[in-house]
């Protein structure tokens, strides 16, 4: 990738930090990047593919550098403490903020929605992945939708991110409620054998749709 087209990347990234979605465009994007703002049409035909193409190559990034502590998580407490830690560096790298206008954009511009929608994928795949080794054997998996869940932990983290913006210690309180909720599937997991296949038993029975 040539220079000029890394630093319009960048520059995309460092106009939504600084303007918001409102206030980004090739104008801005260019002044960020220290580029002349007919490279954004010439390199990306449009803003909008621009911000794309930003925010997919920054995500990439920020998996493949989380992606050996995916790799050695050992439990449900640690996949949501790397969460946490995760967390603590997107929001120090102001990565939550662009994550809010790209959402924020996505409501209204299906243009962004589809390319927003799969950088969040990349995360959810790598929670996806963790919770299948993580629940395997697990009574929990006898009902568990794992994509669904996965899909659900990332939400909740990509809601807990813009919450705390308006209540730190309100975003913190639920953090540790999803621990305790990881305990109780931890405990879960460390009943005998007899009590597993009676809980599994009781799984099975409530799952089961009463016609």
């Amino acid at each position: 990738m040539s220079d000029t087209k890394q630093r319009l990347l960048d520059g995309a990234l460092a106009a939504l930090r600084e303007h918001g979605v409102t206030g980004v465009s090739a104008r801005t994007i260019a002044a960020a990047a220290g580029a002349n703002q007919a490279l954004v049409f010439y390199h990306f035909g449009s803003v909008d593919d621009l911000l794309s193409a930003a925010c997919e190559q920054a995500t990439r990034q920020r998996v493949d550098a989380f992606a050996e502590r995916f790799a050695a998580v050992g439990s449900l407490r640690e996949l949501l403490q790397v969460g946490r830690e995760l967390h603590d560096e997107e929001l120090a790298m102001g990565n939550v903020s662009v994550l809010a206008q790209m959402l924020a954009a996505a409501q209204s511009g299906e243009r962004l929605a589809a390319p927003t929608a799969a950088a969040l994928r990349m995360w959810i795949d790598e929670i996806e992945t963790v919770l299948q080794r993580l629940l395997a054997g697990s009574p929990v998996a006898e009902v568990a939708d794992i994509p669904g869940l996965a899909r659900a932990v990332g939400a909740a983290f990509v809601g807990i991110e813009l919450y705390e913006g308006v209540d730190r210690d309100g975003a913190h309180r639920a953090l540790d409620a999803l621990d305790q909720l990881a305990v109780l599937v931890e405990v879960v997991d460390e009943l005998g054998p007899l009590a597993r296949r009676a809980l599994k038993s009781k799984i099975k029975k409530a799952a089961t749709p009463r016609g």
